[in-house]
């Protein structure tokens, strides 16, 4: 296996691909726009959900790409050797153009081939579907792997939990996958011991899903119209398997940043509960890093992505004072993630100082209560137990989120009343963190006509607040669409008055009634802001983009779904406009 850093897999990666004529595309915002059921972009198919569901792409139909991630549900396990909360996801796509034969060959060639990784053939490993009865065992795939020359005695027919895709939602594409393992040569646990098993002598490297199945409302599975392969290779990951590392943490991109947490700390050999803090600041601090530094301009909050941006920082607080740092620390490490990944996230650099002033912020914010807070903690440990108004007090008064203060009690071995905490949440009217949570399960998201109509109408909103609040600096912060309503968030520092709101919905209604077609036209991200195109421009140089206009009034670049005219929209009506975050407001709006 050659030695790689995680630079130069990416780079091998992209070129191979590129070379079986996939596009590469740009990474997209960490905050997904076509998904209301996730908080973050937890894969690589979350961005292209327009595309898997049919709509062309306008890069083609072979695409590949390294995409940054967010996953937090297995937020608990951070600091063993494989586990991240923030990683990058290569992948290679085919929009109903090639399919099992050609995605096993390649990853097979690629995976072993002495001009690309050059992986022992001896040591691959493969699982696949062993069927149902939704769905047939997949013969094909494992015909595909024989006829590359893996035995049949070094593939394995595993079920669904183990090797079928989605749908992560009720409903969606979803099917078959087959996964790509790599022996490390440790000896078997037990005579049970094959792929997947948690012992660490197999190690999961690639990942190909299949998705030739949606799965209906009934719980039934009918075969897609459009197949599609999604695969998915973490970056990190296999960079450690490639360079012999033991654990993630190990590896160029994370070295340095736990070098600099033991000199903060004074450590030079820390013990088991100190590595496992400075892995876990370690994950948490890159993680916020990188959520800071998206476009989008993500800040620490009690609500959606930034309850889970605050819930990164302090827990890198705490652990940093378990480790004896009593100063203001994390600055200095997100400087070290901003220049370890500023080339190939160009955000990072030039969102620099929104990044490092708000980790100064909610530093300072945290240390001032965390010390009481503390003490409080240990005056509540009673009958082994912290009751649901207790961790509630905990949230609400020192700001320990629910999640650090049942890591305090699993410390002291006591159990914490989620439940209790919860029901006091909603009787203070709060965000429950609990229904936030279970976003992260997500799936794709829905394209039915309720949504195409809203997404089309938050083009019509982002343009009405700059005609009416007259700042042609205001730009979409994020976006979050349901069957139900739109919610969109925009740069401003005030509050809108009664009469600004009805200038924007009286606007809005204008373009309705005016009957303006949607016209959809593809271009190069330099002819689209040439043409005075809104929109995140995080896409590299001569990519290709689709950019709506709607008559005269709106153009952006967006990946759809949308309305042919506006007089389909009905009548728009804003119910909500709050403030999120500093400068950041928020409007909730519906069609009537």
């Amino acid at each position: 296996m050659k030695p790689l850093t995680a630079k130069e897999l990416k780079q091998l990666y992209l070129k191979f691909f590129n070379e079986k004529k996939h596009s590469i595309i740009s990474s997209s915002s960490l905050i997904p726009e076509h998904d209301p059921t996730v908080l973050f972009t937890t894969a690589g198919m979350h961005p292209l959900v327009p595309y898997l569901m049919g709509q062309p792409h306008p890069q083609g139909k072979r695409l590949a790409d390294c995409q940054k991630c967010i996953r937090t549900d297995d937020i608990d396990e951070v600091g063993d050797p494989s586990h991240l909360t923030f990683f990058e996801m290569l992948g290679n796509w085919s929009l109903g153009d090639y399919w099992k034969k050609e995605a096993i060959e390649w990853s097979y060639e690629f995976l072993t081939d002495k001009k690309w990784l050059g992986v022992d053939k001896n040591k691959i490993y493969i699982s696949v579907f062993k069927g149902d009865g939704d769905a047939p065992k997949d013969e094909e795939s494992a015909k595909s792997w024989q006829s590359l020359g893996i035995p049949k005695d070094r593939i394995f027919f595993f079920p669904k939990k183990d090797n079928w895709w989605g749908p992560a939602g009720k409903t969606g594409p979803c099917g078959p996958d087959t996964e790509m393992f790599i022996d490390t040569g440790k000896e078997p646990c037990s005579k049970e011991c094959r792929p997947g098993c948690s012992c660490g002598k197999y190690f999961e490297v690639w990942n190909d899903v299949f998705m030739q199945y949606n799965k209906t409302v009934d719980g039934g599975y009918e075969k897609l119209k459009q197949q599609n392969v999604d695969t998915g290779m973490g970056l990190e990951r296999t960079a450690a398997i490639l360079q012999g590392k033991k654990t993630v943490y190990e590896i160029e991109t994370f070295l340095p940043i736990g070098n600099k947490i033991k000199e903060s700390a004074n450590i030079k050999n820390p013990d088991e509960k100190q590595e496992l803090s400075i892995r876990i600041i370690t994950d948490h601090v890159k993680a916020a890093t990188f959520i800071l530094g998206d476009d989008l301009g993500i800040a620490p909050s009690n609500l959606d992505q930034g309850y889970i941006l605050r819930r990164f920082i302090r827990r890198s607080i705490r652990h940093g004072k378990l480790l004896g740092i009593e100063k203001e620390f994390l600055t200095e490490l997100a400087k070290i993630v901003i220049d370890l990944h500023k080339e190939d996230y160009k955000e990072l650099e030039k969102n620099r100082n929104f990044i490092l002033d708000e980790l100064r912020k909610e530093d300072d914010k945290f240390r001032k209560t965390l010390e009481t807070g503390l003490r409080k903690f240990e005056k509540m440990v009673v009958d082994n137990k912290i009751s649901g108004k207790e961790a509630f007090l905990l949230f609400q008064s020192f700001g320990f989120p629910i999640e650090m203060t049942e890591e305090l009690a699993r410390e002291k071995n006591i159990k914490v009343d989620v439940r209790g905490f919860e029901a006091e949440f909603k009787k203070h009217q709060e965000l429950s963190r609990i229904g936030a949570e279970k976003r992260f399960k997500g799936g794709l998201g829905d394209h039915s006509t309720e949504t195409t109509k809203l997404h089309t109408a938050t083009h019509l909103l982002n343009q009405a607040l700059r005609e009416v609040l007259g700042k042609k600096d205001i730009f979409q912060k994020g976006s979050n669409i349901t069957p139900e309503r739109l919610r969109f968030d925009f740069n401003f520092d005030r509050k809108l008055t009664p009469e600004e709101i009805k200038k924007v919905e009286d606007w809005v209604n204008e373009r309705i009634k005016e009957e303006l077609s949607v016209k959809k036209d593809e271009m190069t991200v330099e002819e689209a802001k040439k043409k005075g195109a809104q929109g995140v421009f995080e896409y590299k140089y001569g990519e290709k983009v689709f950019v709506y206009t709607i008559g005269n009034k709106s153009i952006e670049i967006c990946g759809g779904p949308h309305i042919e005219n506006t007089s389909e929209l009905g009548h728009f009506k804003i119910k909500k406009e709050e403030s999120i975050a500093a400068g950041v407001r928020r409007i909730k709006a519906v069609l009537e």
